[in-house]
């Protein structure tokens, strides 16, 4: 058991940190960090977004996102689709300069995606996300206070499916 939690500690840290220096090192010519993709794949991908849609999105603080939206509408690459409103209310959206910018960053995601999954079959693909899932969600009622309704909830899962991806915004 110890050199199972070893193993899978070692592995999901190295994954985080091989994602962080895919991010920083694929868009370094945009002057972009981590932060600032997801935020751009997000909006290309979902169209318009709220700074709170964002923050659940990218499992990022609201400073962190703040920070972030700030720095894209500097460089021009978003724009708040409403002007009156809140600016955590306001849904964002891409500029024609952040959505030539978020589609380059989509295309590379699912190259790096593509290149990861080729030797996996589709039932190892949803056994492996099932699995991350699973840690999640167990990680997360344990911070909120673990209960029998979330034990029962974990083991009603049978599958885990993927959407279609949606269209994409530009």
């Amino acid at each position: 058991m110890q050199e199972r939690f070893e193993t899978f500690t070692v592995l999901i840290n190295r994954i985080s940190r091989n994602i962080r220096k895919i991010k920083n090192q694929e868009m370094a010519e945009y002057d972009l960090r981590s932060t600032h993709i997801s935020c751009l794949y997000y909006l290309y991908k979902e169209a318009q977004l709220t700074s709170t849609d964002l923050c659940e999105r990218c499992e990022e603080d609201k400073a962190t996102i703040s920070r972030a939206l700030e720095y894209l509408e500097a460089k021009g690459y978003v724009t708040s689709a409403a002007q009156n409103t809140k600016r955590y209310k306001s849904p964002l959206i891409l500029t024609e300069q952040g959505c030539e910018v978020a589609k380059k960053i989509a295309y590379k995601i699912d190259g790096i995606l593509e290149v990861i999954g080729t030797d996996l079959t589709e039932a190892e693909r949803i056994a492996f996300y099932r699995s991350l899932y699973l840690t999640h969600h167990i990680n997360a009622q344990q911070n909120r206070g673990y209960t029998d309704t979330a034990q029962s909830e974990i083991s009603q899962i049978t599958h885990l499916s993927f959407p279609p991806p949606s269209s994409q915004s530009c």
